[in-house]
């Protein structure tokens, strides 16, 4: 009789719930994509992952659940997307400039983003926070620097995650569908105590870098035979040798 590695097989289970899990996930974000996930139903979740409804109640309790774990991996994703540059800015006021941007271009770029991410931040506390703890990271930088009276951590904190939410969520539901971030940015600013010269210098170099962003992406996108012929010269021409 073989014998039965209880390891392995604890260790097959769990990979089994993974990818069940990352299947829900996946099909939930696809339906969430196409219509408000309050509208999708488990059934179609389940439908769409490929897997028995059961199994769904393995991961999750109930849709909600879902919907929030599905806000945080987009909000985290994007945030680990920004994360290099952001860690490139010294000055602690543009990076919250940067950072609060960056969320606002996004959600102008996807509505459905925005709107799914600003509900189930409100939500559920877990949602977006790295995010929350980077910006607070920023803002402790900036008070230090620049001490506000009666102004904590806290409430600077509460003010500029609040500002960024609304704005995400009047975004999503068309709203604001004509908001300039930078113009966000400087209320966001200006409610956490920055003076409008610094407000003003802070908005001016994340412009500066968003354009540095812009032209090498298109740099990067250009025809690699346009780019070759760019760089290399033409070769000179020789003369024909006489013949004798």
């Amino acid at each position: 009789m073989a014998k039965i590695d209880l390891k392995r097989r604890a260790e097959i289970g769990r990979e089994k719930r993974a990818r069940t899990k990352t299947q829900l996930i996946a099909a939930a974000k696809t339906l969430f994509s196409k219509r408000p996930w309050e509208s999708v139903t488990i059934d179609e979740v389940v439908d769409q992952a490929g897997v028995a409804k059961g199994t769904f109640y393995t991961h999750f309790n109930d849709l909600n659940e879902l919907a929030a774990t599905v806000a945080d991996e987009l909000i985290h994703s994007f945030d680990e997307l920004i994360q290099p540059q952001r860690l490139s800015i010294s000055d602690p006021i543009v990076r919250i400039a940067f950072g609060c941007s960056a969320f606002m271009e996004k959600a102008l770029q996807d509505r459905s983003w925005a709107s799914l991410a600003a509900r189930m931040a409100r939500s559920y506390q877990k949602v977006g926070q790295v995010g929350r703890s980077r910006l607070a990271e920023d803002l402790r930088g900036a008070l230090k620097r620049s001490p506000q009276p009666g102004l904590s951590l806290e409430l600077a904190l509460e003010v500029a995650i609040g500002i960024v939410l609304q704005v995400l969520a009047a975004i999503g539901e068309g709203r604001l569908a004509d908001v300039h971030p930078p113009e966000a940015v400087r209320c966001i600013l200006a409610a956490i105590g920055v003076g409008k010269r610094e407000a003003a210098s802070a908005i001016t170099q994340v412009a500066g870098m968003r354009r540095s962003v812009l032209h090498r992406a298109s740099s990067n996108l250009e025809d690699p035979r346009v780019a070759t012929a760019r760089k290399s010269p033409a070769p000179l021409k020789r003369a024909n040798p006489k013949r004798v």
